[in-house]
């Protein structure tokens, strides 16, 4: 015998019921705080040294991690 149960809840719902604690002002804290460094770190470094500092890979790491993905993409 197989039994289906569907449950129609929003996830702040669902974390309600299973008593799970509700993480989202630690999150939107954790992104605040991110968003000013990245905020301070364009004032101080400029968006080049920024963008240097996020992607540490050269342009042409890039280009063959790119070729990569598509690759394994279209051999289908």
């Amino acid at each position: 015998m197989k039994i289906t149960v569907n449950v129609d809840c929003s996830p702040e719902e669902a974390r309600a019921f299973l008593g799970l604690p509700d993480l989202s002002p630690l999150q939107d804290s954790a992104v605040q705080q991110m968003k000013a460094q990245m905020e301070k770190a364009m004032q101080t470094m400029g968006p080049e040294a920024v963008m240097k500092t996020l992607f540490p890979l050269g342009s042409d790491q890039l280009a063959e991690m790119q070729k990569a993905f598509w690759g394994s993409f279209t051999k289908g």
